[in-house]
Protein backbone atom coordinates (compact mmCIF):
# COMPACT_ATOMS: atom_id res chain seq x y z
CA UNK A 1 0.00 0.00 0.00
CA UNK A 2 1.62 3.30 -0.93
CA UNK A 3 1.74 5.99 2.09
CA UNK A 4 0.73 9.37 1.15
CA UNK A 5 3.80 11.92 0.08
CA UNK A 6 3.95 14.67 2.78
CA UNK A 7 2.67 17.84 1.98
CA UNK A 8 3.92 21.43 2.10
CA UNK A 9 1.09 21.96 4.18
CA UNK A 10 2.46 18.44 6.41
CA UNK A 11 5.51 20.58 6.79
CA UNK A 12 4.18 23.93 7.70
CA UNK A 13 2.43 22.48 10.54
CA UNK A 14 5.12 20.44 11.30
CA UNK A 15 7.62 23.26 11.78
CA UNK A 16 5.41 25.49 13.20
CA UNK A 17 4.83 22.62 15.74
CA UNK A 18 8.14 22.39 16.62
CA UNK A 19 8.30 26.49 16.76
CA UNK A 20 5.34 25.88 19.31
CA UNK A 21 7.31 23.20 21.46
CA UNK A 22 10.56 25.17 21.61
CA UNK A 23 8.93 28.47 23.07
CA UNK A 24 5.89 26.82 25.36
CA UNK A 25 8.49 23.91 26.46
CA UNK A 26 12.08 25.71 26.47
CA UNK A 27 11.80 29.39 26.43
CA UNK A 28 8.76 30.40 28.55
CA UNK A 29 9.52 27.92 31.58
CA UNK A 30 12.49 29.85 31.76
CA UNK A 31 11.06 33.14 33.06
CA UNK A 32 11.02 34.25 30.01
CA UNK A 33 7.33 35.80 30.53
CA UNK A 34 7.42 38.96 28.53
CA UNK A 35 4.67 38.10 25.76
CA UNK A 36 6.50 40.63 23.16
CA UNK A 37 9.48 38.04 23.40
CA UNK A 38 7.45 35.49 22.78
CA UNK A 39 5.77 36.31 20.35
CA UNK A 40 9.32 37.76 18.41
CA UNK A 41 10.16 33.70 18.70
CA UNK A 42 7.58 33.19 16.79
CA UNK A 43 7.38 35.55 14.16
CA UNK A 44 11.97 35.78 13.79
CA UNK A 45 12.34 32.33 11.68
CA UNK A 46 15.40 30.34 13.72
CA UNK A 47 15.40 27.87 11.29
CA UNK A 48 16.59 30.30 8.39
CA UNK A 49 19.35 31.60 10.51
CA UNK A 50 20.87 27.62 11.33
CA UNK A 51 23.30 26.50 8.77
CA UNK A 52 21.99 24.10 5.99
CA UNK A 53 23.71 20.96 7.84
CA UNK A 54 21.95 21.78 11.18
CA UNK A 55 18.18 22.18 10.00
CA UNK A 56 16.73 19.54 12.46
CA UNK A 57 18.38 21.72 15.33
CA UNK A 58 17.22 24.15 14.61
CA UNK A 59 14.23 24.56 17.48
CA UNK A 60 16.43 22.54 19.90
CA UNK A 61 18.02 23.46 23.32
CA UNK A 62 21.39 23.29 22.24
CA UNK A 63 24.03 25.18 21.30
CA UNK A 64 24.30 25.02 17.31
CA UNK A 65 27.91 25.07 15.46
CA UNK A 66 28.70 27.78 12.79
CA UNK A 67 31.94 26.54 11.60
CA UNK A 68 32.03 22.90 9.51
CA UNK A 69 34.03 21.57 11.83
CA UNK A 70 32.25 20.78 15.43
CA UNK A 71 35.60 21.00 17.12
CA UNK A 72 36.59 24.14 15.82
CA UNK A 73 32.97 25.78 16.44
CA UNK A 74 33.48 24.79 20.20
CA UNK A 75 36.96 25.92 20.49
CA UNK A 76 36.54 29.33 18.66
CA UNK A 77 33.01 29.86 20.14
CA UNK A 78 31.40 29.47 16.71
CA UNK A 79 27.80 28.72 17.87
CA UNK A 80 24.35 30.05 17.77
CA UNK A 81 23.15 30.28 21.64
CA UNK A 82 20.29 28.03 22.92
CA UNK A 83 17.14 29.73 22.00
CA UNK A 84 15.98 30.20 25.43
CA UNK A 85 19.24 31.87 26.38
CA UNK A 86 19.12 34.61 23.33
CA UNK A 87 15.58 35.07 24.30
CA UNK A 88 15.58 35.43 28.18
CA UNK A 89 18.74 38.32 27.49
CA UNK A 90 16.62 40.29 25.12
CA UNK A 91 13.56 39.96 28.26
CA UNK A 92 16.05 41.55 30.58
CA UNK A 93 17.65 44.11 28.70
CA UNK A 94 13.91 45.97 27.50
CA UNK A 95 14.65 47.00 24.20
CA UNK A 96 12.51 50.24 23.29
CA UNK A 97 11.53 50.88 19.17
CA UNK A 98 13.95 54.28 19.30
CA UNK A 99 16.95 52.58 21.14
CA UNK A 100 20.20 51.98 19.15
CA UNK A 101 22.05 48.80 19.75
CA UNK A 102 26.02 47.49 19.12
CA UNK A 103 26.02 43.34 19.30
CA UNK A 104 29.38 42.15 19.67
CA UNK A 105 29.44 38.59 18.48
CA UNK A 106 27.12 38.28 15.35
CA UNK A 107 27.56 34.85 14.27
CA UNK A 108 24.61 33.55 12.12
CA UNK A 109 22.73 36.97 12.42
CA UNK A 110 20.13 35.25 14.62
CA UNK A 111 19.87 37.54 17.71
CA UNK A 112 20.32 40.88 15.96
CA UNK A 113 17.41 40.00 13.87
CA UNK A 114 15.60 39.41 17.03
CA UNK A 115 16.97 43.23 18.41
CA UNK A 116 16.07 44.81 14.68
CA UNK A 117 12.80 44.04 15.56
CA UNK A 118 12.26 45.72 18.74
CA UNK A 119 15.06 48.27 18.23
CA UNK A 120 15.45 51.55 15.75
CA UNK A 121 19.07 50.50 14.59
CA UNK A 122 20.98 47.49 15.04
CA UNK A 123 25.22 47.29 14.56
CA UNK A 124 26.58 43.68 14.94
CA UNK A 125 30.29 43.66 14.74
CA UNK A 126 31.56 39.79 13.54
CA UNK A 127 35.16 38.99 14.24
CA UNK A 128 35.10 36.16 11.31
CA UNK A 129 34.79 37.18 7.80
CA UNK A 130 32.71 34.12 6.52
CA UNK A 131 30.40 34.35 9.50
CA UNK A 132 29.80 38.28 9.00
CA UNK A 133 28.81 37.51 5.33
CA UNK A 134 26.54 34.81 6.37
CA UNK A 135 24.78 36.87 8.79
CA UNK A 136 23.99 39.47 6.18
CA UNK A 137 22.83 37.13 4.02
CA UNK A 138 20.18 36.03 6.75
CA UNK A 139 19.59 39.48 7.07
CA UNK A 140 18.65 40.57 3.64
CA UNK A 141 16.55 36.84 3.18
CA UNK A 142 14.32 37.56 6.31
CA UNK A 143 14.04 41.34 4.57
CA UNK A 144 15.90 42.94 7.53
CA UNK A 145 17.21 46.26 6.66
CA UNK A 146 17.57 48.05 10.05
CA UNK A 147 20.67 45.59 11.58
CA UNK A 148 24.13 46.08 9.88
CA UNK A 149 26.65 43.50 9.79
CA UNK A 150 30.26 44.85 10.12
CA UNK A 151 33.31 42.56 10.00
CA UNK A 152 35.47 43.63 12.95
CA UNK A 153 36.83 42.81 15.92
CA UNK A 154 34.74 44.32 19.36
CA UNK A 155 37.51 43.45 21.51
CA UNK A 156 40.28 45.21 19.77
CA UNK A 157 38.52 47.51 16.90
CA UNK A 158 37.93 51.07 17.04
CA UNK A 159 33.60 51.06 17.06
CA UNK A 160 31.69 54.18 15.42
CA UNK A 161 28.68 55.46 15.84
CA UNK A 162 28.47 55.56 19.54
CA UNK A 163 27.16 56.16 21.98
CA UNK A 164 24.31 53.11 21.90
CA UNK A 165 20.87 52.60 24.13
CA UNK A 166 21.90 49.27 24.35
CA UNK A 167 25.23 46.46 24.15
CA UNK A 168 24.63 42.81 23.90
CA UNK A 169 27.77 40.83 23.93
CA UNK A 170 26.36 37.51 22.37
CA UNK A 171 29.07 35.35 24.65
CA UNK A 172 30.86 35.12 27.71
CA UNK A 173 34.02 37.75 28.77
CA UNK A 174 36.29 37.76 31.81
CA UNK A 175 34.40 40.74 32.92
CA UNK A 176 32.44 43.86 31.79
CA UNK A 177 34.44 45.39 28.85
CA UNK A 178 35.01 49.54 30.42
CA UNK A 179 35.83 50.27 26.78
CA UNK A 180 31.91 48.95 26.00
CA UNK A 181 30.47 50.54 29.48
CA UNK A 182 32.28 53.98 27.89
CA UNK A 183 29.64 53.62 24.71
CA UNK A 184 26.49 53.54 26.77
CA UNK A 185 24.21 56.41 26.90
CA UNK A 186 22.91 57.73 29.60
CA UNK A 187 19.81 55.26 30.94
CA UNK A 188 21.42 52.15 28.44
CA UNK A 189 21.63 48.65 29.47
CA UNK A 190 24.51 46.56 28.88
CA UNK A 191 24.06 42.67 28.85
CA UNK A 192 26.85 40.47 28.86
CA UNK A 193 27.70 36.15 30.16
CA UNK A 194 30.68 36.90 32.48
CA UNK A 195 32.56 34.83 34.57
CA UNK A 196 35.24 31.90 33.91
CA UNK A 197 34.34 28.19 33.83
CA UNK A 198 32.14 26.41 35.76
CA UNK A 199 30.41 29.58 37.12
CA UNK A 200 29.04 32.02 34.60
CA UNK A 201 26.60 34.95 35.22
CA UNK A 202 24.31 36.77 32.74
CA UNK A 203 25.15 40.43 33.66
CA UNK A 204 23.03 43.72 33.15
CA UNK A 205 24.41 46.94 33.97
CA UNK A 206 22.49 50.03 33.63
CA UNK A 207 23.82 53.86 32.93
CA UNK A 208 22.68 56.27 35.29
CA UNK A 209 24.58 59.59 34.56
CA UNK A 210 28.65 58.56 35.73
CA UNK A 211 27.05 55.19 37.59
CA UNK A 212 26.73 52.15 36.81
CA UNK A 213 23.92 49.15 38.35
CA UNK A 214 24.49 46.07 38.30
CA UNK A 215 22.83 42.83 38.57
CA UNK A 216 23.44 39.58 38.11
CA UNK A 217 19.81 37.32 37.55
CA UNK A 218 20.54 34.16 36.26
CA UNK A 219 23.49 31.38 35.38
CA UNK A 220 24.23 29.84 32.28
CA UNK A 221 27.50 28.86 30.64
CA UNK A 222 28.72 30.04 27.35
CA UNK A 223 31.43 30.19 24.72
CA UNK A 224 33.86 32.91 24.87
CA UNK A 225 34.31 36.11 22.65
CA UNK A 226 37.65 35.92 21.41
CA UNK A 227 40.50 39.00 22.14
CA UNK A 228 38.88 40.15 25.54
CA UNK A 229 41.09 40.03 28.62
CA UNK A 230 41.16 36.93 30.64
CA UNK A 231 42.58 36.99 34.05
CA UNK A 232 46.22 36.05 34.89
CA UNK A 233 46.73 32.16 35.52
CA UNK A 234 49.95 33.37 37.31
CA UNK A 235 49.80 32.48 40.99
CA UNK A 236 52.53 33.16 43.70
Amino acid sequence: MNMPLNTSADICDALEQARYNMVEQQIRPWNVLDEAVLELLHTVPREDFVPPAYQGMAFSDTEIPLNPSVTESERLGQVMLAPRVDARMLQDLRVLPTDRVLEIGAGSGYMAALLAASAERVVSLEIVPELAEFARENLRSAGIDNAEVRQADGALDPIPDGPFDVIVLSGSVAEVPQKLLALLRDGGRLGAYVGNLPVMRATIVRRSGDRFETTQPWDVVVPRLRNFPEPSSFKF
